[in-house]
């Protein structure tokens, strides 16, 4: 190693040292700060019953809640498909922030652009900000479609992208053939599901529109046994991987109808592009004729699979997603009940070799009460992944829980399932509350194991409890999403990621003679 190797102090050590030890007691001058004193008494008091009391009663502020807004869920949903260029309408503040959300958690760029609205677009209306942002977008980064998304401040003053892209095409902006979808997704309602649902459905149906053909659902675009499957908002790029080794191991055509993961799993050439992958354009209309469809997240998609249902008048499956044994087999029994396929022997046998590992690691796990933060489709995964190995569900937190499908709520079908295993009977279910509301729930009622997103690590770390990271968004650990948690290898990676944070708490909180070579 070089003599003249830079020695670079990762930040923990840097701010340990004296001088700036010393700044931040200089500093405390100027603060007006509590004493020590009354700052233990303050943090003792919010850990108290009491306190938790006062917590569960506020409805003027929310206070760390699990869920993002609309438009963040859009730009997901439009960078599903090829070359297409996700447009914010809004100012460049909004954008950033979406922006920087997604390649935090995925460790890669986001393109995306923005109106670029400021003060005088929320006076006067931000067409000629829109107008204006497509020809330099087209111009500049060379897409093959635009999908354009609101904010709360083009929603507020009832901007009209109808409109709007109309009045782009008469001034020559944008040709009559080059395709713009777009959807409304104010911020200040919803989720990033919600949005993520409106911008599929409007690629969805406007490509179906514009070309013209008309649904023969059945005929697929070769032969029958074409699927059309989605996603959602999903969060793991390894899920677009396992559930195309599912499919093949069915010998079955099919088509994943928004398909992100070759923009967030891009390889290092030494080149930048914009675009990786996506569902072809020119597939979109053709998913018309497929047998059915598969959607692997009910509650977030609920408007695009009625679209669906209706417009292409198609048979719709719809899960939660598909994690465990149980949730695997729901989703195989749903391929073959849709294409008339028999399940293949390669999964049964996958299958037998994850009920093996459970067995093995069934000691460590069971028992264990767990709390569970997350989207409603991935918490019906969760809880039921849960129940089936022994876990026990205790505290159970969904901000963006307010939602149904086929006119059952999701708290509904959470609660029935905590209610059909004596595992889910200690659970207590949380619709529209946050992670503050968590971190009472973990100080007064403590858990085993925490599992949920990166923001729920303060609230665990104020409890002392393991948090075990899935889910979105996941900021600080890496690779997380490339390994998939749906289907039989995503049941292992799941039970793998447990498990093993249960021997780690063992090692780590060993009495000196229970520090084993063999677990």
């Amino acid at each position: 190693m070089s003599k003249d190797r830079l020695d670079i102090p990762d930040y923990n050590s840097l701010f340990s040292e004296h001088r700036f030890v010393e700044q931040r007691l200089n500093k405390r001058q100027f603060e007006a700060p509590c004493s020590e004193q009354e700052t233990a008494e303050a943090l003792a008091y919010s850990q108290s019953a009491e306190y938790m009391e006062k917590n569960f009663n506020r409805k003027a502020v929310v206070i760390n809640p699990h869920k993002a807004c609309q438009p963040l869920g859009s730009i997901m949903a439009a960078l599903g498909f090829e070359k297409t260029l996700p447009f914010v309408h809004g100012s460049q503040g909004c954008n950033s922030y979406f922006r920087s959300h997604l390649s935090r958690h995925f460790k890669e760029p986001t393109p995306a652009v923005s109106s670029s609205m400021t003060e005088d677009a929320a006076v006067f209306g931000g067409m000629s900000n829109l107008i204006d942002g497509l020809e330099n977008s087209i111009a500049l980064y060379k897409p093959e479609m635009v999908a354009i998304c609101t904010t709360c401040m083009a929603e507020v003053i009832g901007d009209d992208l109808s409109s709007f892209i109309g009045n782009a095409r008469n001034k020559g902006v944008i040709s009559e053939d080059f395709p713009v979808a777009f959807c409304n997704t104010p911020s200040f309602v919803g989720s990033h599901i919600t949005g993520y649902d409106a911008m599929m459905k409007g690629i969805l149906s406007y490509l179906y529109e514009r070309s013209g053909l008309e649904a023969a659902p059945g005929s697929g675009e070769e032969t029958g046994e074409k699927l059309n499957v989605m996603l959602g908002f999903e969060p793991y790029t390894g899920n677009f991987a396992e559930i195309r080794k599912i499919l093949e191991a069915f010998d079955t055509k099919y088509t994943l109808l928004g398909d992100h993961s070759g923009n967030y799993d891009s390889p290092a050439t030494g080149e930048y592009e914009y675009y990786y992958g996506g569902t072809r354009l020119a597939d979109v209309p053709l998913a018309a004729n497929a047998l059915g469809t598969l959607s692997l997240q009910k509650y977030t998609l609920k408007k695009t699979q009625d679209y669906i249902a209706e417009a292409w008048k198609q048979q719709i499956t719809a899960l939660s997603t598909p994690l465990g044994i149980t949730g695997t087999d729901k989703l195989l029994e749903a391929i073959s009940e849709l294409t008339g396929l028999p399940l293949p022997a390669s999964l049964l046998e996958e299958r037998g070799r994850v009920v093996d590992a459970l067995t093995d690691s069934h000691p460590y796990i069971h028992g264990k009460r767990v709390a569970l933060v997350g989207d409603p489709d991935l918490l019906i995964g969760l809880i039921g992944f849960c129940l089936e190995v022994g876990m026990e569900p205790v505290h159970i937190v969904c901000s963006n829980g307010d939602v149904d499908f086929n006119e059952v709520k999701f708290k509904e079908e959470a609660e029935a399932l905590l209610a059909s295993s004596p595992y889910g009977s200690e659970a207590s279910l949380y619709i529209g509350n946050d992670l503050w509301h968590m971190r009472s729930l973990l100080l007064n009622d403590p858990v085993d194991l925490a599992i949920g997103s990166s923001h729920l690590k303060f609230a665990a770390k104020d409890a002392n409890v393991p948090l075990i990271r899935v889910g979105f968004p996941i900021f600080d650990r890496h690779h997380m999403h490339r390994y998939p948690i749906l289907g039989y290898q995503g049941a292992l990676n799941l039970l793998s990621l447990i498990v093993n944070t249960v021997l780690d708490e063992l090692d780590r909180n060993n009495s000196g003679f229970n520090y084993d070579l063999v677990r």
